[in-house]
C-alpha cells in the first residue's frame, strides 16, 4: 500500500492488518487455509489444462458436477481428502501435486 494512503487510513482511525489478524487465526490455522487454497487452485488449473469440464471431472471421481463446483469455490464443507482426490482424478502429475503442497 502506498505510504500516503496508509497515512490517511491511520489518521482516519483505521488499522491495517492481515486476514489472519482480522480472523484471529493461529499460525497453524493460517497455514491450513493457505494449503487448502493452493490445492483448490491446483484442481482448477489441472482441470482446465487437460480441457476437462466439471462434469468430466465429476464422472472420473464418481461424484457430481455440483461437488466439483463446491471444491473449486472453496466451500467449507469440502474436505482436504476430497480436494486431493479431485486433483489426482484431474490427471495432475506428482510434480503438480507437490507444487500445490509447497506453494506459499
Amino acid at each position: 500500500m502506498k505510504t500516503d494512503k496508509l497515512a490517511r487510513i491511520h489518521v482516519a482511525g483505521w488499522q491495517v492488518g492481515s486476514t489472519e489478524d482480522f480472523l484471529q487465526l493461529s499460525d497453524e490455522e493460517a497455514q491450513l487455509v493457505a494449503l487448502k487454497l493452493s490445492l483448490i487452485s491446483a484442481v482448477k488449473k489441472s482441470r482446465i489444462k487437460r480441457k476437462l469440464s466439471q462434469i468430466d471431472l465429476a464422472q472420473r471421481m464418481k461424484s457430481s458436477q455440483s461437488r466439483i463446483a463446491k471444491i473449486e469455490a472453496g466451500d467449507p464443507s469440502v474436505s482436504l481428502d476430497l480436494i486431493v482426490r479431485a486433483l489426482i482424478a484431474s490427471g495432475a502429475t506428482t510434480r503438480d501435486i507437490q507444487a500445490a503442497f509447497t506453494a506459499k
